[in-house]
Protein backbone atom coordinates (compact mmCIF):
# COMPACT_ATOMS: atom_id res chain seq x y z
CA UNK A 1 0.00 0.00 0.00
CA UNK A 2 2.65 2.06 0.89
CA UNK A 3 4.62 1.17 -1.97
CA UNK A 4 1.64 2.52 -4.48
CA UNK A 5 0.91 5.48 -2.98
CA UNK A 6 4.82 6.50 -3.14
CA UNK A 7 4.43 5.53 -7.23
CA UNK A 8 1.24 7.87 -7.56
CA UNK A 9 3.27 10.80 -5.55
CA UNK A 10 5.74 10.02 -8.01
CA UNK A 11 3.52 10.27 -11.03
CA UNK A 12 1.96 12.79 -9.89
CA UNK A 13 5.41 15.13 -9.89
CA UNK A 14 6.80 14.11 -12.82
CA UNK A 15 3.94 14.89 -15.21
CA UNK A 16 4.52 17.17 -18.08
CA UNK A 17 3.25 20.25 -18.26
CA UNK A 18 1.13 21.63 -20.92
CA UNK A 19 2.88 23.53 -23.50
CA UNK A 20 1.64 25.55 -26.37
CA UNK A 21 2.83 22.63 -28.89
CA UNK A 22 0.72 20.24 -27.25
CA UNK A 23 -2.85 22.54 -28.41
CA UNK A 24 -2.32 21.60 -31.99
CA UNK A 25 -1.27 24.88 -33.46
CA UNK A 26 0.22 25.91 -36.59
CA UNK A 27 3.85 26.63 -37.05
CA UNK A 28 3.12 29.89 -37.61
CA UNK A 29 0.67 30.42 -34.55
CA UNK A 30 3.62 28.88 -32.62
CA UNK A 31 6.32 31.37 -34.10
CA UNK A 32 4.00 34.39 -33.18
CA UNK A 33 3.45 32.72 -29.48
CA UNK A 34 7.16 31.94 -28.77
CA UNK A 35 8.07 36.09 -30.19
CA UNK A 36 5.31 37.29 -27.57
CA UNK A 37 6.67 35.57 -24.51
CA UNK A 38 4.82 32.96 -24.12
CA UNK A 39 6.16 30.01 -22.52
CA UNK A 40 2.72 28.01 -21.30
CA UNK A 41 -0.51 28.55 -21.15
CA UNK A 42 -2.71 29.96 -18.89
CA UNK A 43 -5.76 28.44 -16.99
CA UNK A 44 -8.02 29.82 -19.70
CA UNK A 45 -5.97 29.56 -22.78
CA UNK A 46 -5.78 25.73 -21.72
CA UNK A 47 -9.49 24.91 -21.71
CA UNK A 48 -10.55 27.55 -24.38
CA UNK A 49 -8.41 26.43 -27.51
CA UNK A 50 -9.10 22.98 -27.52
CA UNK A 51 -12.75 24.16 -27.97
CA UNK A 52 -12.39 26.88 -30.12
CA UNK A 53 -10.15 24.53 -32.34
CA UNK A 54 -13.41 22.06 -33.14
CA UNK A 55 -15.40 24.51 -34.33
CA UNK A 56 -17.45 24.67 -31.16
CA UNK A 57 -19.75 27.59 -29.48
CA UNK A 58 -18.15 28.77 -26.25
CA UNK A 59 -18.97 30.96 -23.18
CA UNK A 60 -15.60 31.70 -21.56
CA UNK A 61 -15.78 33.42 -18.13
CA UNK A 62 -12.18 34.29 -16.26
CA UNK A 63 -10.73 37.37 -14.55
CA UNK A 64 -9.53 40.27 -16.51
CA UNK A 65 -5.69 40.04 -17.61
CA UNK A 66 -5.60 36.20 -17.94
CA UNK A 67 -5.09 36.19 -21.59
CA UNK A 68 -8.88 36.07 -22.88
CA UNK A 69 -7.27 37.29 -26.27
CA UNK A 70 -4.48 34.66 -27.01
CA UNK A 71 -7.64 32.65 -26.12
CA UNK A 72 -9.64 32.88 -28.40
CA UNK A 73 -6.91 34.87 -30.82
CA UNK A 74 -4.91 31.85 -31.62
CA UNK A 75 -7.15 29.35 -32.75
CA UNK A 76 -9.55 32.27 -34.42
CA UNK A 77 -6.21 32.53 -36.62
CA UNK A 78 -5.10 29.12 -36.40
CA UNK A 79 -8.44 28.12 -38.47
CA UNK A 80 -9.03 30.82 -41.05
CA UNK A 81 -9.19 29.92 -44.48
CA UNK A 82 -7.82 33.25 -45.62
CA UNK A 83 -10.22 33.47 -48.45
CA UNK A 84 -10.00 37.56 -48.55
CA UNK A 85 -12.90 38.04 -47.06
CA UNK A 86 -13.69 38.74 -43.30
CA UNK A 87 -13.70 35.68 -41.32
CA UNK A 88 -13.39 37.23 -37.88
CA UNK A 89 -15.74 39.83 -36.51
CA UNK A 90 -14.72 40.57 -32.31
CA UNK A 91 -17.15 42.96 -30.53
CA UNK A 92 -15.56 44.91 -27.61
CA UNK A 93 -17.26 47.81 -25.79
CA UNK A 94 -14.57 50.38 -25.81
CA UNK A 95 -12.49 52.03 -28.40
CA UNK A 96 -9.21 51.53 -26.44
CA UNK A 97 -10.12 47.81 -25.94
CA UNK A 98 -10.59 47.54 -30.39
CA UNK A 99 -7.35 49.24 -30.57
CA UNK A 100 -5.47 46.80 -28.33
CA UNK A 101 -7.20 43.46 -28.97
CA UNK A 102 -6.53 44.43 -32.71
CA UNK A 103 -3.12 45.15 -31.81
CA UNK A 104 -2.71 41.46 -30.45
CA UNK A 105 -4.56 39.62 -32.75
CA UNK A 106 -1.87 40.94 -35.53
CA UNK A 107 1.09 40.52 -33.92
CA UNK A 108 -0.56 36.64 -33.51
CA UNK A 109 -1.28 36.65 -37.15
CA UNK A 110 1.62 38.00 -38.46
CA UNK A 111 3.42 35.22 -40.02
CA UNK A 112 0.62 34.48 -41.72
CA UNK A 113 -0.38 37.34 -43.43
CA UNK A 114 -3.27 38.46 -41.56
CA UNK A 115 -4.65 41.95 -41.62
CA UNK A 116 -6.63 43.31 -39.12
CA UNK A 117 -8.65 46.40 -39.12
CA UNK A 118 -10.48 48.29 -35.93
CA UNK A 119 -14.13 49.96 -36.15
CA UNK A 120 -15.24 52.52 -33.87
CA UNK A 121 -17.20 56.02 -33.87
CA UNK A 122 -15.30 59.31 -33.68
CA UNK A 123 -12.95 58.13 -36.60
CA UNK A 124 -13.20 58.22 -40.50
CA UNK A 125 -15.58 55.84 -42.06
CA UNK A 126 -14.15 55.98 -45.13
CA UNK A 127 -10.77 55.15 -44.00
CA UNK A 128 -12.17 52.27 -42.17
CA UNK A 129 -14.70 50.62 -45.09
CA UNK A 130 -10.89 50.83 -47.54
CA UNK A 131 -9.10 49.24 -45.07
CA UNK A 132 -11.86 46.32 -44.80
CA UNK A 133 -12.12 46.09 -48.56
CA UNK A 134 -8.39 45.96 -48.85
CA UNK A 135 -8.36 42.26 -47.70
CA UNK A 136 -8.89 42.13 -43.77
CA UNK A 137 -9.35 38.97 -42.39
CA UNK A 138 -10.33 40.24 -38.86
CA UNK A 139 -12.46 43.42 -37.84
CA UNK A 140 -12.37 44.77 -34.41
CA UNK A 141 -15.69 47.05 -33.81
CA UNK A 142 -17.09 48.47 -30.64
CA UNK A 143 -21.41 47.80 -30.65
CA UNK A 144 -22.27 51.65 -32.06
CA UNK A 145 -20.38 52.02 -34.92
CA UNK A 146 -20.65 48.43 -36.17
CA UNK A 147 -24.43 48.45 -35.93
CA UNK A 148 -24.33 51.69 -37.75
CA UNK A 149 -22.10 50.25 -40.67
CA UNK A 150 -24.95 47.44 -40.86
CA UNK A 151 -27.75 49.25 -40.66
CA UNK A 152 -26.71 51.30 -43.59
CA UNK A 153 -25.85 48.23 -45.84
CA UNK A 154 -21.76 49.98 -45.93
CA UNK A 155 -20.36 46.17 -46.04
CA UNK A 156 -21.05 43.78 -48.95
CA UNK A 157 -20.88 40.04 -48.82
CA UNK A 158 -20.03 40.88 -44.92
CA UNK A 159 -20.16 37.22 -43.14
CA UNK A 160 -17.58 36.31 -40.65
CA UNK A 161 -17.88 32.27 -39.93
CA UNK A 162 -16.52 33.33 -36.46
CA UNK A 163 -18.26 36.36 -33.77
CA UNK A 164 -16.57 36.62 -30.74
CA UNK A 165 -18.11 39.09 -27.70
CA UNK A 166 -15.26 40.23 -25.42
CA UNK A 167 -15.63 41.61 -22.03
CA UNK A 168 -19.79 40.66 -22.60
CA UNK A 169 -20.70 42.08 -18.93
CA UNK A 170 -19.27 45.65 -19.81
CA UNK A 171 -20.88 45.66 -22.63
CA UNK A 172 -24.15 44.73 -20.61
CA UNK A 173 -23.00 48.14 -18.05
CA UNK A 174 -22.59 50.70 -20.44
CA UNK A 175 -25.87 49.74 -22.11
CA UNK A 176 -24.94 47.90 -25.41
CA UNK A 177 -27.14 44.96 -25.19
CA UNK A 178 -30.09 46.28 -27.41
CA UNK A 179 -27.22 47.18 -30.23
CA UNK A 180 -25.65 43.69 -29.80
CA UNK A 181 -29.06 41.77 -30.23
CA UNK A 182 -29.67 44.03 -33.17
CA UNK A 183 -26.04 43.37 -34.67
CA UNK A 184 -26.71 39.72 -34.35
CA UNK A 185 -30.02 39.84 -36.64
CA UNK A 186 -27.30 41.05 -39.46
CA UNK A 187 -25.10 37.88 -39.26
CA UNK A 188 -25.51 34.81 -40.77
CA UNK A 189 -26.59 31.95 -38.94
CA UNK A 190 -23.90 29.36 -40.08
CA UNK A 191 -21.06 30.74 -37.68
CA UNK A 192 -18.77 29.93 -34.50
CA UNK A 193 -19.81 32.08 -31.66
CA UNK A 194 -17.87 32.69 -28.73
CA UNK A 195 -18.59 34.68 -25.56
CA UNK A 196 -15.96 35.66 -22.71
CA UNK A 197 -17.01 37.58 -19.36
CA UNK A 198 -15.53 37.90 -16.03
CA UNK A 199 -19.42 37.72 -14.35
CA UNK A 200 -22.16 36.00 -15.38
CA UNK A 201 -25.24 38.31 -15.00
CA UNK A 202 -28.65 37.00 -16.03
CA UNK A 203 -28.95 39.26 -18.86
CA UNK A 204 -25.72 37.31 -20.31
CA UNK A 205 -26.88 34.33 -19.89
CA UNK A 206 -29.67 35.17 -21.51
CA UNK A 207 -27.96 36.67 -23.91
CA UNK A 208 -25.84 33.76 -24.47
CA UNK A 209 -28.73 30.98 -25.13
CA UNK A 210 -30.05 33.34 -28.12
CA UNK A 211 -27.00 33.60 -29.76
CA UNK A 212 -24.98 30.50 -28.91
CA UNK A 213 -26.16 26.99 -29.97
CA UNK A 214 -25.25 24.09 -27.50
CA UNK A 215 -22.02 26.05 -26.04
CA UNK A 216 -19.56 24.66 -23.62
CA UNK A 217 -18.84 26.32 -20.83
CA UNK A 218 -15.67 27.22 -19.41
CA UNK A 219 -15.01 28.97 -16.00
CA UNK A 220 -11.31 29.44 -14.08
CA UNK A 221 -12.90 31.57 -11.88
CA UNK A 222 -14.18 28.45 -8.61
CA UNK A 223 -17.08 30.86 -7.37
CA UNK A 224 -15.16 33.75 -6.90
CA UNK A 225 -14.99 36.94 -9.47
CA UNK A 226 -11.66 38.46 -8.09
CA UNK A 227 -8.19 37.35 -9.01
CA UNK A 228 -5.84 35.87 -5.75
CA UNK A 229 -2.97 37.86 -7.16
CA UNK A 230 -5.01 40.97 -5.82
CA UNK A 231 -4.59 41.64 -2.79
CA UNK A 232 -7.30 44.18 -0.99
CA UNK A 233 -7.58 46.45 1.59
CA UNK A 234 -10.37 49.23 2.90
CA UNK A 235 -9.63 52.14 5.11
CA UNK A 236 -12.34 53.78 7.00
CA UNK A 237 -12.15 57.54 7.06
CA UNK A 238 -14.27 60.49 7.69
CA UNK A 239 -15.93 61.82 4.00
CA UNK A 240 -13.16 65.47 4.43
CA UNK A 241 -10.08 62.80 4.30
CA UNK A 242 -10.51 61.93 0.91
CA UNK A 243 -8.16 63.56 -0.77
CA UNK A 244 -5.55 63.61 2.17
CA UNK A 245 -5.82 59.68 2.30
CA UNK A 246 -5.60 59.06 -0.77
CA UNK A 247 -2.25 61.10 -0.85
CA UNK A 248 -0.84 59.82 1.98
CA UNK A 249 -1.23 56.33 0.70
CA UNK A 250 0.64 56.65 -2.35
CA UNK A 251 3.47 57.99 -0.11
CA UNK A 252 2.99 55.22 2.05
CA UNK A 253 2.43 52.56 -0.89
CA UNK A 254 6.01 51.44 -3.63
CA UNK A 255 3.18 52.46 -6.44
CA UNK A 256 3.94 52.21 -9.99
CA UNK A 257 1.49 52.69 -12.38
CA UNK A 258 -1.61 53.51 -10.44
CA UNK A 259 -5.31 53.80 -11.38
CA UNK A 260 -7.78 56.00 -9.52
CA UNK A 261 -11.56 54.90 -9.81
CA UNK A 262 -14.15 58.31 -8.76
CA UNK A 263 -17.83 58.17 -9.43
CA UNK A 264 -17.86 61.92 -11.31
CA UNK A 265 -16.19 63.48 -14.30
CA UNK A 266 -15.81 66.75 -11.99
CA UNK A 267 -14.40 64.53 -9.37
CA UNK A 268 -11.57 63.30 -12.09
CA UNK A 269 -10.90 66.58 -12.94
CA UNK A 270 -10.36 67.86 -9.61
CA UNK A 271 -8.75 65.16 -8.00
CA UNK A 272 -6.58 64.33 -10.75
CA UNK A 273 -5.23 68.33 -10.46
CA UNK A 274 -4.67 67.94 -6.70
CA UNK A 275 -2.74 64.92 -7.24
CA UNK A 276 -0.43 66.37 -10.06
CA UNK A 277 -0.02 69.65 -7.30
CA UNK A 278 0.65 66.63 -4.86
CA UNK A 279 3.86 65.70 -7.15
CA UNK A 280 2.51 63.21 -8.92
CA UNK A 281 2.38 62.35 -12.59
CA UNK A 282 -1.27 62.42 -12.93
CA UNK A 283 -3.81 62.84 -15.99
CA UNK A 284 -7.84 62.42 -16.04
CA UNK A 285 -9.87 60.45 -17.94
CA UNK A 286 -13.47 60.76 -18.75
CA UNK A 287 -16.18 60.63 -21.16
CA UNK A 288 -16.44 64.54 -21.84
CA UNK A 289 -12.55 64.24 -23.35
CA UNK A 290 -12.30 64.64 -27.04
CA UNK A 291 -11.24 61.60 -29.25
CA UNK A 292 -7.81 62.99 -29.45
CA UNK A 293 -7.41 63.72 -25.64
CA UNK A 294 -8.66 60.68 -24.44
CA UNK A 295 -5.70 58.94 -27.21
CA UNK A 296 -3.42 61.45 -25.67
CA UNK A 297 -3.92 60.16 -22.18
CA UNK A 298 -4.09 56.46 -22.43
CA UNK A 299 -0.55 56.97 -24.57
CA UNK A 300 0.84 58.65 -21.90
CA UNK A 301 -0.62 55.97 -19.29
CA UNK A 302 1.10 53.21 -21.32
CA UNK A 303 4.78 54.93 -22.30
CA UNK A 304 5.32 55.95 -18.29
CA UNK A 305 4.73 59.97 -19.15
CA UNK A 306 1.58 59.56 -16.58
CA UNK A 307 2.22 57.61 -13.60
CA UNK A 308 -2.02 58.22 -12.07
CA UNK A 309 -4.49 57.88 -14.16
CA UNK A 310 -7.67 59.28 -12.66
CA UNK A 311 -10.90 58.03 -14.22
CA UNK A 312 -14.50 57.24 -14.00
CA UNK A 313 -16.18 53.58 -14.77
CA UNK A 314 -16.84 53.78 -18.19
CA UNK A 315 -13.69 55.73 -19.18
CA UNK A 316 -11.69 53.14 -18.06
CA UNK A 317 -13.70 50.41 -19.29
CA UNK A 318 -11.40 48.27 -21.67
CA UNK A 319 -8.35 49.76 -20.33
CA UNK A 320 -5.67 47.17 -19.92
CA UNK A 321 -2.17 48.09 -19.42
CA UNK A 322 0.31 45.82 -18.10
CA UNK A 323 1.80 46.24 -15.10
CA UNK A 324 -0.29 48.70 -13.05
CA UNK A 325 0.65 47.81 -9.59
CA UNK A 326 -2.57 49.66 -7.62
CA UNK A 327 -5.73 50.57 -7.89
CA UNK A 328 -7.52 52.61 -5.96
CA UNK A 329 -11.52 53.35 -5.51
CA UNK A 330 -11.92 57.03 -4.20
CA UNK A 331 -15.82 56.19 -3.44
CA UNK A 332 -16.72 52.33 -2.97
CA UNK A 333 -18.41 51.33 -6.06
CA UNK A 334 -22.02 50.89 -6.29
CA UNK A 335 -22.31 47.70 -7.12
CA UNK A 336 -19.93 44.31 -6.79
CA UNK A 337 -19.91 43.95 -10.41
CA UNK A 338 -17.94 47.23 -10.79
CA UNK A 339 -15.81 46.28 -7.97
CA UNK A 340 -14.57 43.39 -10.06
CA UNK A 341 -14.14 45.72 -13.04
CA UNK A 342 -12.05 48.08 -11.35
CA UNK A 343 -9.86 46.28 -9.23
CA UNK A 344 -9.30 43.77 -12.58
CA UNK A 345 -6.85 46.65 -14.17
CA UNK A 346 -4.44 45.09 -11.79
CA UNK A 347 -2.69 41.75 -10.80
CA UNK A 348 -2.38 40.69 -14.44
CA UNK A 349 -0.91 37.62 -16.33
CA UNK A 350 0.56 36.23 -12.94
CA UNK A 351 1.90 39.51 -11.82
CA UNK A 352 1.12 40.99 -8.12
CA UNK A 353 -1.70 43.88 -7.67
CA UNK A 354 -3.27 45.78 -4.60
CA UNK A 355 -6.52 47.08 -4.61
CA UNK A 356 -7.41 49.95 -2.07
CA UNK A 357 -10.29 51.06 -1.37
CA UNK A 358 -12.07 54.15 1.05
CA UNK A 359 -14.54 53.87 2.46
CA UNK A 360 -17.30 55.95 5.26
CA UNK A 361 -18.82 53.89 8.14
CA UNK A 362 -22.24 54.38 6.52
CA UNK A 363 -20.72 53.14 3.47
CA UNK A 364 -20.59 50.19 4.98
CA UNK A 365 -23.30 47.98 3.99
CA UNK A 366 -22.06 48.35 0.26
CA UNK A 367 -18.69 46.68 1.74
CA UNK A 368 -20.63 43.96 3.13
CA UNK A 369 -22.82 43.66 -0.02
CA UNK A 370 -19.14 43.22 -2.17
CA UNK A 371 -17.46 41.13 0.35
CA UNK A 372 -20.66 38.98 -0.05
CA UNK A 373 -21.27 38.37 -3.51
CA UNK A 374 -17.78 38.65 -4.67
CA UNK A 375 -16.52 35.85 -2.29
CA UNK A 376 -13.55 38.33 -1.65
CA UNK A 377 -11.19 38.68 1.13
CA UNK A 378 -10.79 42.47 1.88
CA UNK A 379 -8.12 43.75 5.28
CA UNK A 380 -9.20 46.77 7.21
CA UNK A 381 -6.18 48.74 7.41
CA UNK A 382 -5.01 51.87 9.32
CA UNK A 383 -3.63 55.02 6.97
CA UNK A 384 -0.08 55.63 8.13
CA UNK A 385 0.04 58.53 10.60
CA UNK A 386 2.95 61.24 9.46
CA UNK A 387 5.31 59.44 12.22
CA UNK A 388 4.88 56.38 10.43
CA UNK A 389 5.92 57.45 7.35
CA UNK A 390 8.96 59.64 8.59
CA UNK A 391 9.79 56.11 10.06
CA UNK A 392 10.25 54.27 7.10
CA UNK A 393 11.45 57.01 5.48
CA UNK A 394 14.88 56.85 8.32
CA UNK A 395 15.42 53.06 6.81
CA UNK A 396 15.11 53.66 3.76
CA UNK A 397 18.09 56.86 4.01
CA UNK A 398 19.99 54.63 6.20
CA UNK A 399 19.78 51.68 2.90
CA UNK A 400 20.25 54.36 0.89
CA UNK A 401 23.54 56.02 2.38
CA UNK A 402 24.72 52.54 3.03
CA UNK A 403 25.17 51.70 -1.15
CA UNK A 404 25.78 55.15 -2.50
CA UNK A 405 28.66 54.98 -4.64
CA UNK A 406 31.14 57.51 -3.36
CA UNK A 407 32.64 59.63 -6.03
CA UNK A 408 36.16 60.81 -6.41
CA UNK A 409 35.42 64.48 -5.63
CA UNK A 410 33.55 63.40 -2.60
CA UNK A 411 37.28 63.87 -0.77
CA UNK A 412 37.65 67.43 -2.30
CA UNK A 413 34.81 68.35 -0.96
CA UNK A 414 35.11 66.67 3.06
CA UNK A 415 38.49 68.25 3.09
CA UNK A 416 37.14 71.74 2.48
CA UNK A 417 34.57 71.27 5.14
CA UNK A 418 37.26 69.73 7.63
CA UNK A 419 39.56 73.45 7.21
CA UNK A 420 36.14 74.62 9.57
CA UNK A 421 34.25 72.11 10.98
CA UNK A 422 35.09 68.40 12.33
CA UNK A 423 33.91 65.76 10.98
CA UNK A 424 31.19 65.00 13.34
CA UNK A 425 29.34 68.28 12.46
CA UNK A 426 29.78 67.71 9.05
CA UNK A 427 27.82 64.75 9.06
CA UNK A 428 24.90 65.78 11.46
CA UNK A 429 25.31 68.22 8.24
CA UNK A 430 24.76 66.62 5.85
CA UNK A 431 21.85 64.02 7.29
CA UNK A 432 19.88 67.11 7.73
CA UNK A 433 19.85 67.90 4.74
CA UNK A 434 18.72 64.76 3.16
CA UNK A 435 16.02 65.22 6.24
CA UNK A 436 14.83 68.43 4.54
CA UNK A 437 14.17 66.73 1.52
CA UNK A 438 11.89 64.03 3.70
CA UNK A 439 9.03 66.46 4.83
CA UNK A 440 5.92 64.50 4.90
CA UNK A 441 2.94 66.83 4.05
CA UNK A 442 -0.78 66.18 5.06
CA UNK A 443 -2.21 66.28 8.79
CA UNK A 444 -0.69 64.07 11.55
CA UNK A 445 -3.12 61.53 11.63
CA UNK A 446 -6.00 60.57 8.79
CA UNK A 447 -8.93 58.00 9.13
CA UNK A 448 -11.12 56.94 12.24
CA UNK A 449 -9.05 55.72 15.01
CA UNK A 450 -10.38 51.86 16.09
CA UNK A 451 -12.18 53.21 19.52
CA UNK A 452 -14.01 55.79 17.95
CA UNK A 453 -14.93 53.62 15.16
CA UNK A 454 -16.20 50.96 17.24
CA UNK A 455 -18.39 53.34 19.12
CA UNK A 456 -19.65 54.74 15.61
CA UNK A 457 -20.54 51.23 14.40
CA UNK A 458 -22.51 50.24 17.38
CA UNK A 459 -24.58 53.26 17.17
CA UNK A 460 -25.36 52.63 13.19
CA UNK A 461 -26.05 48.89 14.67
CA UNK A 462 -28.79 50.13 16.76
CA UNK A 463 -30.10 52.03 13.90
CA UNK A 464 -30.26 49.41 11.93
CA UNK A 465 -31.78 47.42 14.98
CA UNK A 466 -34.94 50.01 15.26
CA UNK A 467 -34.87 49.92 11.43
CA UNK A 468 -35.35 45.96 11.43
CA UNK A 469 -32.04 45.76 9.04
CA UNK A 470 -28.96 45.25 11.26
CA UNK A 471 -27.92 42.57 9.01
CA UNK A 472 -25.61 43.53 6.87
CA UNK A 473 -23.86 46.53 9.59
CA UNK A 474 -23.87 43.54 12.14
CA UNK A 475 -21.33 41.83 10.21
CA UNK A 476 -19.24 45.06 9.55
CA UNK A 477 -19.17 45.88 13.27
CA UNK A 478 -17.97 42.02 13.68
CA UNK A 479 -14.93 42.55 11.34
CA UNK A 480 -13.83 45.24 13.24
CA UNK A 481 -13.79 43.57 17.04
CA UNK A 482 -11.72 40.96 15.47
CA UNK A 483 -8.70 42.71 15.26
CA UNK A 484 -6.52 44.87 17.35
CA UNK A 485 -8.36 48.29 18.85
CA UNK A 486 -4.89 49.79 19.15
CA UNK A 487 -4.37 51.70 15.99
CA UNK A 488 -0.60 52.83 16.81
CA UNK A 489 0.23 49.18 17.21
CA UNK A 490 -1.69 48.15 13.78
CA UNK A 491 0.36 50.50 12.34
CA UNK A 492 3.43 49.47 14.07
CA UNK A 493 2.64 45.60 12.57
CA UNK A 494 2.59 47.55 9.12
CA UNK A 495 5.06 49.30 9.23
CA UNK A 496 7.49 46.06 10.25
CA UNK A 497 5.71 44.66 6.93
CA UNK A 498 6.83 48.10 4.79
CA UNK A 499 10.58 46.93 3.80
CA UNK A 500 11.77 50.50 3.95
CA UNK A 501 9.49 51.32 1.18
CA UNK A 502 11.82 54.30 -1.17
CA UNK A 503 8.43 55.74 -2.38
CA UNK A 504 8.82 58.28 0.89
CA UNK A 505 11.52 60.20 -0.66
CA UNK A 506 10.66 59.78 -4.35
CA UNK A 507 7.33 61.67 -3.03
CA UNK A 508 9.12 64.49 -1.91
CA UNK A 509 11.51 65.03 -4.40
CA UNK A 510 8.57 65.52 -7.33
Amino acid sequence: MQDNAQNETIEQEVQPTLTFQDLGLKKQILNSVKKAGFTVPSPIQAQAIPVVLSGRDMVGQAHTGTGKTAAFGLPALNNMKRDNGVEVLVITPTRELATQVSDELFKYGKDLGVRTTTIYGGSSYKRQLDLIKRGAGIVVATPGRLLDILKRDMLEDFAPSMVILDEADEMLDMGFLDDINEIFSYLPTNRQTLLFSATMPKPIKLLAERILENPEFISITKGETTNADISQEYYVIDESERDDAIIRLMDAENTGKSVVFCRTKSEVDRLSNVLSNAGYLANGLHGDMEQRQRETVISGFKKNSVKVLVATDVAARGIHVNNITHVFNYHIPFDPESYVHRIGRTGRAGTKGKAITLLTPHEFKELQKIKKKVGTTMEHAYVPSKNDLKENSLKTMVKTIEEHKIYDEAHKVLDMLKQDIDEETIMYKLVSMLLDKQSVKGPADIGIPAEKLTKILERLEKQGDRNGSTRGRSRGHGNYRGRSSNRNSSRTRRGNNNGGRNKYKDYNKK
